[in-house]
């Protein structure tokens, strides 16, 4: 058993596989429509932003034109000029096999921050359904409670009146009774509140809403496919292609360069006295240039991308301990409902136990109705106590299905 509760959630809709895109969807539903094309936006940027960034080292054909009147003598003169001009890299040390390979994790790891954040939503919107349940559990535990405070107020009354006890006992009862009431109060504003909450996230009728169940899988799962390690994997490769480009960049580089260029003259005087002349111009050029700059910060802006590089490998360690200790905490945590779990059913059998006695009793005439309401009411409350903890425990799962990710 102790072994069991060293294992980690998994998020399943009942038979559904948590990994399956099919499921992704299904999970999707707790979220509204408008939340879904956020995302589905935040995704089609992602898609653009990193065509964009794959394709930056294609240099930029720049395409002129200019059209110009002029008089420096007696006649109009008109001047056209065009131009086309490529200035394209194509040996650069490796710095452009780097730069797509960096596009391509940089679109990666964007996709996972959104997944994380879809998923955070998801989760939210999940646990505040579970937190309606808690309190509609707690809210027929209080007015089980009220009820026996009541009780109580009448037993008490009536000893007062028959001189048994003094006035300081009544006025207890009173306290303790209008003290439940007020909890009642609050829970019932607690629960108006997280439903207000879960409407400006979901689209769904949250009394008809599923909640779904927590089940557990092992450290080692949970590990593999989690969402913040790969987050911090990606961030990994992204600074390592971000160092290599940062070498590239004050290496060697070769770049193809091309032109075209026309022009045409119209009325053209070179004085005054001089006929107007028609001219018209066109040629090309092409080759090749080479470069290597030279910056005195070349080393320091190296050493800032490797330093940059060595720290995200770092996160990830300290990323995987800090999660393994919040896997530790929510298996703690467990154990300890479970055990609540298991002292409220203890109790249920020994209120069942003392309901039978005490109807017997009652039949017999030695017991009032009193005494046999106060322990229906007893038997009832422990049941929600421990429905209460089951949910406590699924909002603990829940803290960790967040960083679960998807497989793909």
């Amino acid at each position: 058993m102790k072994a069991l509760k060293l294992s980690v959630l998994l998020l399943t809709l009942y038979n559904i596989n948590l990994f399956s895109k099919e499921n992704d969807v299904s999970l999707d539903r707790y979220i509204s429509d408008n939340k879904k094309q956020i995302f589905s936006y935040e995704y089609e940027k992602n898609m653009a932003d990193g065509l964009k960034l794959h394709d930056s080292w294609i240099n930029t054909v720049n395409l002129n034109y200019s059209f110009i009147k002029s008089k420096p003598y007696s006649s109009i003169q008109k001047t056209q000029n065009a131009s086309i001009k490529i200035n394209q890299p194509i040996f650069q040390s490796g710095g452009i096999y780097y730069g797509i390979k960096f596009a391509n994790i940089s679109k990666k790891y964007a996709d996972l921050s959104v997944d994380s954040a879809k998923r955070k939503m998801i989760k939210d919107a999940v646990s505040i359904l579970m937190q309606i349940k808690r309190a509609e559990f707690g809210i027929q535990k209080q007015t089980l409670q009220i009820e026996n405070t009541t009780i109580k107020l009448e037993q008490k009354r009536e000893r007062y009146l028959s001189g048994e006890l003094d006035s300081g006992f009544l006025d207890n009862a009173i306290i303790d009774k209008n003290r439940a009431t007020e909890a009642l109060y609050d829970l019932q504003t607690s629960k108006q509140r997280l439903i207000s909450k879960f409407k400006t996230i979901s689209d769904m009728d949250y009394k008809k809403a599923i909640i779904p169940h927590l089940k557990l899988i092992n450290k080692e799962q949970f590990l593999e496919h989690n969402l913040p390690l790969a987050l911090s994997k990606s961030n990994i490769e992204k600074n390592r292609y971000s160092k290599d480009i940062t070498v590239a960049k004050y290496l060697p580089s070769i770049s193809f360069v091309a032109g075209y260029n026309w022009q045409r003259t119209e009325n053209q005087k070179f004085a005054p006295n001089l006929p107007a002349v028609n001219s018209e111009l066109k040629y090309y050029n092409y080759g090749f240039s080479a470069s290597i700059p030279i910056n005195i910060n070349t080393f320091r802006d190296i050493e800032s991308a490797k330093v940059e590089y060595l720290k995200s490998k770092i996160e990830l360690s300290d990323k995987k301990r800090e999660l393994l200790a919040l896997f530790e905490e929510v298996m703690q945590n467990i154990e300890n409902f479970d055990k609540k779990i298991d002292l409220s059913q203890e109790n249920i059998k020994l209120y069942k136990k003392l309901l039978a006695d005490t109807v017997k009793l009652y039949n017999a005439g030695y017991k009032t109705e009193y005494d046999v309401n106060l322990l229906k009411n007893s038997t009832a409350i422990n049941k929600l106590d421990s429905k209460i903890f089951e949910l406590d425990k699924q909002l603990e799962l829940l803290n960790l299905y967040e960083m679960y990710e998807n497989e793909i």
